[in-house]
């Protein structure tokens, strides 16, 4: 299945019958570098080199896995590294891994030599339905989540889904929040299906993974640098990188878990402001929390959690912004948040841990 995403090919399907060889012959010659976390370097090599044979004698990068190693030292390290082998700007990079590997290694490839090109294909369910897609790069900085990046687009992206084979359930349904995010901004239909499904192999279907991309896709074309329609595509993450931010420096939380925790916070919010009916906040509350563990958010980490927050790059000013949920399928953008709100959101968070705990 193929389909043009901002511009740039995205095919799903089985990487074998894409057109990712066909790349690979353009680069005969040149320099290809395989970028791979620990994960995937376990996970999935074995099977892209059995069918990409010319692919097991290039360079391979091996990231360390996890959100804490998204940051400046392991891109200087990577750097590095592309510099000794003699990378040039019309050499390939591929990414092969989940949000955190092609978050990186886009980033790397859009400032290596003022960019050079690259493919993903993403391997986690997060990364087919949102990280990969969308032409933004990015690294950490300082805990703040991706406050350093670069808006640049992959020469195309492969979606493989016989990939999710190798996760754990619960990275499956990290990939869940950021669907669950598209459903509740832009489809209820979509949302409604959704919120039923409690099992892999209902949740990794073609179908649904499709219908996230076309939504995503629906946003980005609309506004690509994110100056206006694309900040719905944000809801949760105000709260989600807030509270991601908070744990990493601790016990690292995965991305997708976050903005699951966010969104609960963003619709309690809409809740308490009697924009969003308490039917739909509490249908959406359970769901969320039916599937996500609740950590327990003590009262003294809420002025670390805000600080993060207003370091979001969507603020302007000295407003934090949030996406503002209506009714599932309908939000508004730039809605702003105090801190008495932001407080309450926590403290509801932290109460809902304790009771589930």
């Amino acid at each position: 299945m193929k389909l043009l995403f901002n511009g740039i090919p995205v095919e799903l399907g089985t990487l074998k019958s894409s057109a990712f060889g066909g790349i690979l012959n353009q680069y005969k010659g040149r320099n290809i570098v395989i970028m791979v976390d620990e994960n995937t370097h376990n996970a999935c090599l074995e099977g892209l080199f059995a069918d990409f044979p010319t692919l097991k004698n290039k360079a391979i990068i091996l990231l360390p896995s996890g959100e804490e190693n998204k940051n400046i030292e392991v891109v200087f390290q990577v750097w590095s590294a592309l510099l000794e082998r003699k990378i040039q700007r019309k050499d390939l990079i591929i990414n092969v891994g989940g949000g955190m590997v092609t978050d990186l290694g886009g980033f790397v490839a859009a400032t290596y030599k003022r960019g050079i090109d690259f493919i993903h294909i993403p391997t986690s369910l997060l990364a087919m339905v949102d990280a990969a897609l969308g032409g933004k790069t990015g690294i950490d900085l300082n805990g703040v989540k991706n406050a350093v990046g670069t808006f640049t687009s992959p020469k195309a992206i492969f979606i493989d889904p016989v990939f999710l084979e190798t996760l754990p359930a619960h990275e499956i349904f990290n990939g869940l929040a950021e669907m669950m995010k598209h459903a509740l901004i832009l489809d209820v239909g979509y949302w409604n299906k959704l919120k039923r499904i409690r099992n892999e192999e209902a949740l990794t279907t073609v179908e649904n993974i499709l219908r996230s991309i076309q939504l995503k896709k629906e946003v980005v074309e609309s506004d690509s640098k994110e100056s206006n329609r694309r900040k719905l595509l944000n809801f949760g993450h105000t709260f989600g990188h807030g509270i991601e931010s908070y744990f990493i420096a601790k016990k690292p939380i995965a991305h997708g878990h976050a903005v699951a925790l966010g969104m609960i916070a963003e619709s309690f919010v809409a809740f308490k402001r009697k924009v969003l009916s308490q039917k739909a906040y509490v249908e959406i509350e359970q769901v969320l929390i039916d599937i996500f563990p609740m950590p327990p958010i003590p009262e003294n980490a809420f002025q670390e959690i805000l600080s993060h927050m207003k370091q979001d790059k969507k603020n302007t000013g000295n407003h934090v912004n949030f996406v503002l949920l209506k009714e599932p399928g309908v939000a508004e953008i730039d809605a702003k948040l105090t801190e008495r709100e932001i407080g309450e959101a926590l403290l509801h968070l932290s109460l809902l841990a304790q009771n589930r705990n």
